[in-house]
């Protein structure tokens, strides 16, 4: 039996603590609102170990065009321009609405802002807090103020399991506690619940963050976008902590070079070379991987005794794994780093479910096309919980019916689903490993036991795959190396996908025989 949270009825529900969650909390105020995390605030958030920081042209020079035509040549094509083009000019307001909510960003001596240069961008234009520890410093502050606002409740320890429906409305959202199973009615509910790199063994993502968003969407009929892309960052640190510690774009920015065990430097005929798009440089690291090599990112020349003042929490990590950046290269490979696809919404942040919202990671709104432009992922989960907050504001909140049958709560567990994915779904992809995916999965999903929630969202990024018949940005695939004339992006529900499915295992049965 389900405990109904009735004092807290009629509240705007959102579950998930990172930026995006908590930048909709601080917009809606004084608005009463309840945060669902199945950490501590803030915690387990992907946001939080963001090194890089947060794109915006701010600098002198810079402009929302040239920002904007950075971020359409690394989308490869699927980005939405329209919605693109909203988000990056609201890049300098999210800035200062940060500032306001007490973040303090990184200054030069002339009091500027201090701006980095990061990979497939023109020109500086990273903002950045505490150095290489900008995510940790913004969700800090973020969860300071939301201590500080009344209007805000906060439930630590709460899994969100289900959305409940009336009819085809959000009316509330089922949570697993220590305690059993409670029920949060609500009409209005918003997912900031990060993306799905812990489907995969290497991950820079906190290792629970399996897509939950996605799979509560699914379930509710959400349309959903683009799931096939799965962003690998080239430069994981290459050792035995898991999830592995990312690498931060902005060391190669700084002018660190990547070499192989030969010392040669691959990258270097490449256009953009190392500060190419993300997709070019994990599919040529995975190749010198792939023929027994290994990828080193040398920071000697560049920056030598300055690497720790510059990377100081890059700097410690290294040395936990015994290497010493400014004396030694930095051993690293490619990790599941972001997600590109996610539950379809509008630039209000508005799901195709009437009353359910999703931003941030777990979202697709058409900013990041095939693959995402670095940083520009903390300036969207801060833009669009700013744009969904106004938006949430000026709509309806009527109490909608909960169901008179919940269903069972059941704490997820990724333990099967990782394997399948991992071996499948990786930087390099065909049609074979895609459909042995399918048909590893497809039961797993039916099961309803604690494999089903993973497998589900594993499943639609590889049913998306299957349909995919070319390489553009993150997917790429040996089978169909060429990139088709026309982009598409690609939207359906989760009946689709399991139709598409099903059609698939006879076929890929028949390949293994």
């Amino acid at each position: 039996m389900s405990e109904i949270l009735e004092e807290l009825s009629g509240r705007i529900v959102i579950v998930g603590s990172g930026l995006a969650g908590l930048m909709t909390a601080l917009t809606l105020a004084p608005e009463p609102t309840v945060i669902v995390t199945r950490a501590l605030i803030g915690g387990e958030t992907s946001s939080a170990w963001a090194q890089g920081g947060i794109a915006a042209s701010v600098g002198q020079g810079d402009s929302t065009a040239l920002h904007l035509a950075d971020t359409l040549a690394a989308g490869d094509g699927l980005c939405d321009a329209k919605v693109a083009a909203r988000i990056v000019a609201e890049a300098p307001a999210a800035i200062a609405a940060l500032e306001r909510a007490g973040v303090e960003f990184d200054r030069n001596d002339a009091g500027e802002l201090s701006l980095g240069l990061e990979a497939a961008h023109s020109l500086r234009r990273i903002v950045h807090s505490k150095g290489d520890g900008s995510g940790a410093a913004i969700v800090r502050a973020l969860a300071e103020a939301v201590t500080r606002t009344p209007s805000i409740a906060v439930l630590e320890g709460y899994q969100a399991q289900r959305l409940l429906l009336d009819g085809d409305r959000v009316a509330g959202l089922l949570c697993l506690t220590d305690k059993g199973s409670v029920v949060l009615p609500s009409s209005r509910i918003v997912l900031a619940t990060g993306g799905i790199g812990g489907l995969f063994d290497a991950t820079t993502n906190p290792v629970g963050n399996f897509g939950q968003g996605i799979a509560l969407a699914a379930r509710a009929g959400a349309r959903l976008a683009d799931m096939e892309f799965v962003q690998f960052h080239p430069t994981a640190l290459d050792s035995r902590r898991h999830p592995l510690a990312l690498v931060s774009e902005a060391v190669r920015g700084e002018g660190a070079l990547l070499v192989n065990e030969s010392g040669e430097r691959f990258m270097a005929q490449v256009e953009g070379a190392e500060l190419a798009p993300r997709d070019v440089v994990a599919r040529a690291i995975s190749a010198e991987i792939a023929r027994g090599g290994r990828v080193f990112l040398d920071a000697r020349d560049a920056l030598g005794n300055r690497f720790a003042a510059r990377f100081p929490v890059i700097e410690a990590l290294c040395r936990e794994a015994g290497v010493d950046p400014a004396s030694d290269p930095i051993p690293v490979r490619p990790a599941v780093h972001y997600h590109m696809g996610g539950v379809a919404t509008d630039e209000d942040g508005r799901s195709s479910v009437p009353g359910l919202w999703v931003v941030g990671e777990a979202a697709s709104t058409g900013l990041h096309g095939a693959n995402r432009l670095a940083s520009n992922s903390l300036l969207e989960a801060a833009v669009m919980g700013m744009r969904a907050a106004r938006d949430i504001a000026n709509t309806d909140a009527s109490p909608a019916r909960l169901p008179h049958d919940l269903p069972e709560a059941i704490a997820p567990d990724l333990a099967l689903v990782r394997p399948i994915v991992s071996r499948n779904l990786g930087v390099l992809r065909n049609a074979g490993a895609i459909h042995g995916a399918i048909a590893a999965l497809l039961p797993l999903c039916k099961s309803e036991g604690p494999a089903a929630d993973p497998a589900l969202v594993a499943l639609l990024i590889a049913v998306f795959s299957s349909l995919r018949t070319e390489s553009r940005g993150a997917h790429a695939r040996t089978d169909f190396p060429l990139k088709m004339h026309h982009a598409q992006r690609r939207m359906m529900h989760l009946s689709d996908a399991l139709d598409i499915a099903r059609s698939v295992i006879p076929f890929s049965m028949a390949r293994s025989a």
